[in-house]
């Protein structure tokens, strides 16, 4: 019996000697995550202090003691390691075979660290993508020979791509896409003859595309675009016999597009050339590959008849190009064949514009939608004789010309003469700085290029239906292609432009929408040309579909959210307390957030900013103007309506709670009633004692856990704050900056009785002014009002939950309390 125990008990402790699922991590290696889990101040939930690495850390696969896998995608740092996030890693130099280390969504501000090439030799995985990293690649990293997937997508990296990566012959995927990057793409990459995935797209990357790309004959995807590559198409890509995803798209080649060269390509299903400069007509243009392929060639200026172009393909874009003659009879079921010039379709170019590309080519165009029409022919003698008929009424049209323009400078002479006084002329010729109205300077060195008013019809299109964006109440606003391949928006204003120069003019910060230029040629209408942003609006990038064939709907991630209301806050903030004198902007809604590539915040609708004379808190009293109103016509200081800092801070905690509740759509509602029964019904369920209660209007589509739920509630505590009907008791935009920016430090309550409000941080800091501002009120009875400005007994916290979560409807108004005054 006793020998039977003591088999038992040795079968025991071999088990657990021999066991991988028990393996211990070794003390120097356990040593380094514990730095590594101390310097990037992961919580305990992932890694917990006092369990083994091995065993129980989540992300973390050792072998014989050895970590040899780091994961910790996603993951979210402690509140006090959230203060202060860095790039800073050097423990894992002490990982001796780590060979993937992912750390995608995980926020690292900060540079690459130049020792990861020299000490990470084992390394096989790197994942930074969407990490906020900065600065440029360490030409180091072209040392890991053992690396087969480098992703740094995402992130805010710069300077040029080094040509050390050429080095790493074992990689097969490299994502370098959605960044700063400069220069053209290193000659050494043709070494990389393992790689089957190469994403460089949306940088700033010029110069031609390397021929030797076809010679990486494992390539599968290949994108390239949103770039500046200006070159022809190489024929070595076709062969590329293996690629199956294929993006040019957004650059500027030029050339022509050789059919041969895609039917090379069986396994081809997605090729995109799009908003180039490729020319030529399209002759058999077929894909040796399954009926999936997707083809978009729009956007180029491409020619010439459509008969034997749409084969093969499920979706094919060819708008935006010069294809004459009419349509073959099964196209327009997966074709796209807009603003071209082909007869019996509509939305098509003019026939001006048509016939002027092909008369620049010298090419017949089939002017009747005729297919394969070819011209009548030309009778040398009969044009000879056109061309004496033409000379002659060309001399009588000049004379008459002449005659015409000698008035016309007559007239123009006189009415200048009697506009001095006002002084409306523009004349940019004087000086940088020009007066375009009694006491209105502009100054032109800060309002970026003076275009002509033929560019920007060449670059609209004539300002045809296809690009017209919106129709705003400052103008309207089109779409622009200029001559070296840049996109722009064009907004077209009257004579109420001069306020939206002039902010350009004194004002500079990232936080706003570029201004590239002007144009102020024509009398009667005026053009501000800015720069494009690809995310548009938020009411346009709030949802979006999840892949072009899929028609569902996917909405921001919360921290994208959190990232759109911190960026308008600072462009807010910015106009209240930094400009001098101080500025409100008066159009704070969802459309006048636009959002570049990245989803970083450019502020527009730039029209209606206008200095605030007084004291925010001063005029709040008298704040009850509804809509800002279009081309300047605010009350003058001593009428009872104007727009305030106030009325800017409540349209922002609209937005906030759009954020919060996914009603985006809101925004363009001009029913004031329905506005007025969201808030209404949205508000009660903002409560500084009841957290839960926020999950009742929480976008459904957010993925939320407990450590979010907190952000969200305490992000809306934040709106509503500054949804308090009374202006004078809404906060700062420079607190709320400071409230965003640390949304778990806004409020917490005493868990007593008292129902008594406190702070997580400590007295002294920017929270408590953030609470005084809310606070402050020139009424007697400031003393007596909570973080919501609303009255809070002194006697219990029932009394005053009661008081703060009562609807709107049921509370008695005040002087201040006017809520239709505050529809934005």
């Amino acid at each position: 019996m006793v020998n039977r125990v003591f088999t038992i008990l040795a079968c025991i402790i071999l088990f657990l000697l021999f066991d991988d699922t028990l393996e211990q991590t070794l003390p120097s290696e356990r040593a380094a995550l514990k730095q590594l889990r101390s310097s990037l101040a992961l919580r305990r939930k992932e890694w917990p202090i006092k369990s083994d690495p091995c065993s129980s850390w989540t992300g973390i696969q050792c072998q014989n003691g050895h970590v040899v896998e780091i994961n910790i995608s996603g993951f979210k740092r402690t509140r006090v390691g959230g203060r202060n996030p860095q790039f800073a890693v050097d423990s894992l130099a002490n990982l001796t075979i780590l060979s993937s280390f992912n750390a995608s969504n995980f926020n690292l501000p900060g540079p690459i660290p130049d020792w990861f090439g020299l000490r990470l030799s084992s390394l096989k995985l790197l994942d930074l993508r969407s990490c906020s990293v900065t600065n440029s690649i360490p030409s180091s990293l072209g040392a890991l020979n053992n690396l087969t997937i480098l992703v740094l997508s995402n992130n805010s990296v710069t300077g040029t791509i080094p040509s050390s990566l050429g080095q790493l012959s074992s990689l097969s995927f490299l994502d370098l896409s959605q960044n700063s990057l400069t220069g053209s793409i290193p000659s050494s990459f043709s070494s990389l003859l393992n790689l089957t995935f190469l994403d460089i797209s949306s940088n700033f990357l010029s110069g031609i595309i390397p021929p030797f790309i076809g010679s990486l004959s494992k390539m599968k995807s290949l994108s390239l675009s949103n770039n500046s590559l200006s070159s022809p198409i190489p024929s070595q890509l076709g062969n590329l016999t293996n690629l199956v995803h294929l993006d040019l798209s957004f650059n500027s080649l030029s050339g022509t597009f050789h059919a041969e060269l895609w039917s090379r390509m069986p396994e081809l299903v997605l090729l995109d050339v799009s908003n180039n400069m490729l020319t030529g007509t399209l002759s058999n243009l077929t894909l040796n590959s399954s009926s999936t392929a997707l083809l978009n060639l729009s956007s180029n200026m491409f020619y010439g008849s459509l008969t034997t172009v749409l084969k093969s393909f499920i979706l094919t874009d060819l708008s935006s190009n010069y294809f004459q003659g009419i349509a073959p009879n099964d196209a327009l079921r997966n074709e796209t064949l807009d603003r071209n010039c082909l007869g019996g379709l509509s939305n098509q170019r003019t026939a001006a514009d048509c016939s002027s590309f092909y008369s620049d080519k010298e090419i017949p165009f089939d002017n009747f939608g005729l297919p394969n029409a070819t011209g009548p022919p030309i009778n040398k003698k009969n044009r000879h004789r056109s061309l004496i008929i033409l000379a002659v009424v060309l001399g009588g049209v000049g004379i008459i010309a002449i005659f015409a323009v000698l008035t016309l400078l007559i007239i123009l002479c006189s009415r200048k003469k009697e506009q001095s006084d006002n002084q409306r002329e523009i004349n940019i010729q004087n000086g940088p700085s020009t007066a375009t109205s009694p006491g209105f300077t502009l100054n032109f060195l800060n309002l970026g290029e003076g275009f002509t008013y033929e560019k920007i019809i060449r670059a609209t299109d004539n300002f045809s239906d296809g690009n017209l964006i919106k129709k705003g109440h400052s103008g309207d606003l089109f779409r622009g292609l200029l001559e070296n391949g840049t996109f722009v928006v064009i907004k077209r204003v009257d004579l109420s432009y001069e306020s939206e120069l002039d902010f350009f003019s004194k004002v500079s910060h990232t936080r706003f929408v570029p201004l590239l230029g002007y144009c102020l040629e024509k009398e009667n209408e005026k053009f501000l040309i800015y720069k494009h942003m690809p995310n548009g609006d938020l009411t346009s990038s709030f949802y979006r579909k999840k892949k072009p064939e899929d028609d569902s709907l996917q909405s921001l991630d919360w921290i994208t959210r959190i990232k759109v209301a911190i960026g308008a806050a600072e462009a807010l903030s910015y106009l209240h307390h930094e400009c001098s004198p101080p500025m409100v902007h008066r159009d704070v809604r969802a459309s006048s957030i636009l959002l570049d590539n990245k989803f970083e915040v450019r502020l527009g609708s730039l029209s209606e900013v206008r200095v605030q004379e007084e004291d925010a808190h001063q005029k709040s009293s008298k704040s009850q103007s509804p809509l800002p109103q279009p081309q300047g016509s605010d009350k003058s200081s001593s009428g009872s309506s104007t727009w305030t800092f106030a009325n800017d801070v409540y349209c922002f905690g609209k937005v906030l709670l759009e954020l919060i509740t996914g009603k985006i759509e809101l925004d363009g509602s001009k029913d004031e009633s329905a506005i007025k029964e969201w808030l209404e019904a949205s508000l009660p369920c903002i409560s500084i004692y009841e957290k839960e209660l926020i999950t009742n209007i929480v976008d459904p589509s957010l993925i939320i856990d407990e450590d979010l739920l907190e952000e969200v509630w305490s992000m809306a505590i934040v709106a509503k704050s500054c949804l308090n009907p009374r202006p004078s008791r809404r906060p700062l935009m420079r607190y709320v900056v400071k409230a965003l920016e640390n949304p778990l430090k806004v409020i917490r309550i005493e868990n007593t009785s008292s129902g008594k409000l406190r702070t997580i941080s400590s007295t002294g800091s920017w929270n408590t002014a953030f609470l005084g501002s809310w606070r402050h009120s020139s009424s007697s009875d400031a003393g007596k009002e909570g973080i919501m400005g609303r009255s809070i007994s002194r006697g219990g916290g029932q009394n005053a939950a009661a008081a703060i979560d009562r609807p709107l409807s049921m509370r008695p108004l005040s002087r201040e309390n006017l809520p239709e005054a505050n529809i934005c």
